[in-house]
């Protein structure tokens, strides 16, 4: 007697791997065009609208000088500004001192206007009408008359002062207003550990000579700059002793 075994054939589904393409499914397939691309729409949040006026702050900023007075300023060491204002422009009154904002900023966009005198005979390099904008009283953006003086360039006119040279020179000629506008990135700390350094964009009249600069640490005139840690702290302008003006200075926390 004959004994028969049963076989089983056993049939798999054919698997196939498409790699890196997404293909659209069948319900994609149906829709529209308008309703593929709304998929894409994001409608929250609507940003704030902010006016901006030709050759005026825009609406959300805080003017820090409007033409008038200081009263947005005091003197380094406390008490009042002793600056001068006149014809809707603040200079510095050599021997003054430094003034500092009374509000005290971390992330912001910074827009100043300053101009130097006309008379430069006999002044050259860092003594020519020289003076700063100390963003929390520790990160210098030179200011200085840099047409046609020849100084170190990590000093000239928008370096970080003693740490990134600027990436041209666009300088107008002295007695002529010159404007920044300067986007900063406030350092961050744990405790006294940095977590990440503080970085600066800067345009000269409208050219762009310092891009997304890293920072090295608070500015020196000797030595090399570090970071110690620190919160939200003013905006510092210098008294280097020269006649620099300035006008329409503003402030975007960001």
């Amino acid at each position: 007697m004959q004994t028969f075994k049963k076989r089983y054939v056993i049939t798999l589904p054919l698997v196939v791997t498409v790699g890196l393409v997404n293909l659209p499914s069948m319900a994609e397939e149906k829709l529209e065009p308008w309703q593929l691309a709304e998929k894409t729409e994001v409608w929250e949040p609507v940003p704030e609208v902010v006016s901006a006026p030709l050759n005026q702050a825009p609406s959300d900023a805080i003017v820090l000088f409007d033409g008038n007075s200081l009263k947005q300023w005091q003197a380094l060491e406390g008490g009042s500004a002793n600056w001068t204002v006149k014809d809707g422009v603040m200079t510095v009154k050599p021997g003054t001192g430094d003034i500092i904002t009374k509000q005290k900023f971390c992330d912001i966009q910074l827009h100043i206007e300053w101009k130097t005198p006309v008379e430069v005979d006999g002044m050259q390099g860092q003594q020519r009408n020289n003076s700063g904008a100390i963003i929390q009283q520790r990160y210098e953006v030179q200011i200085l008359d840099s047409y046609n003086n020849k100084t170190y360039p990590n000093g000239q006119a928008t370096s970080v002062y003693k740490q990134t040279i600027p990436l041209v020179n666009a300088m107008r000629p002295p007695g002529e207003w010159q404007y920044y506008d300067i986007v900063f990135k406030a350092p961050i700390f744990d405790n006294e550990t940095l977590v990440s350094p503080a970085y600066v964009t800067v345009l000269h009249n409208g050219v762009l000579v310092q891009n997304h600069t890293e920072i090295l640490g608070k500015t020196e005139w000797i030595g090399a700059p570090a970071y110690k840690s620190h919160g939200c702290e003013p905006l510092q302008l210098q008294d280097h002793s020269n006649y620099v003006s300035f006008r329409n200075v503003w402030i975007r926390e960001l």
